[in-house]
């Protein structure tokens, strides 16, 4: 076990898995200007999902290279990549299996996305995050799902419209499935360290 740690945490890796994230963080925004581009102003932070949870976790990765931990960050990026790495690899699937049909982008969003979640869970014995930030990325996550399926702001998927309301309701429930995983990582950090 101490070997996969010290790779996790070796510094070569920490600046490979940065600049990888960085320009799947670009793509992500990129892929989402369509939809930016009808979104109203207000919404605007919170419609781009999977690139956002990885621009958490490139400040999570900045962190780790000058050896410092950023808490609210890491519970943001920790939530927020399992949430929407999971979302993004369902509705993916999802799209295959209403339309018969996933473009090379569906399979590369798939990879990308199956791969956000569990890096998300990788690092996560390295967090830091007390109760207050679990409550903090909660709560934005949450709120999200409101902007996303409220005000209607989700990410468009063709030949999904149908199915909104079942895929708002499968969000809310992994949403507090992924703020039950941070609770316990905090749990499991807060007994190792006593």
């Amino acid at each position: 076990m101490n070997y996969i740690t010290a790779y996790l945490m070796d510094r070569r890796f920490l600046w490979l898995l940065l600049i990888v994230n960085i320009v799947g963080t670009i793509y992500g925004y990129y892929w989402y200007l369509p939809q930016l581009d009808v979104t109203p102003l207000i919404f605007v932070p919170f419609v781009p999902d999977s690139p956002t949870a990885s621009l958490f976790f490139v400040f999570v990765l900045i962190a780790f290279i000058r050896f410092k931990n950023y808490p609210l960050i890491e519970a943001l990026a920790l939530i927020t990549l399992i949430k929407y790495g999971v979302w993004a690899v369902v509705m993916n699937l999802l799209t295959l299996k209403v339309t018969g049909y996933l473009p090379w982008q569906g399979y590369m969003l798939i990879a990308s996305h199956g791969a956000m979640a569990v890096q998300g869970v990788l690092y996560a014995k390295f967090y830091r995050f007390k109760l207050w930030h679990v409550l903090a990325a909660g709560a934005w996550t949450l709120h999200n799902d409101v902007i996303d399926y409220v005000f209607m702001q989700y990410p468009k998927y063709p030949g999904l419209e149908l199915y909104v309301r079942e895929i708002g309701y499968f969000t809310f429930w992994l949403s507090l499935f992924s703020i039950g995983i941070a609770m316990y990582v905090r749990l499991k950090s807060k007994r190792e360290s006593e």
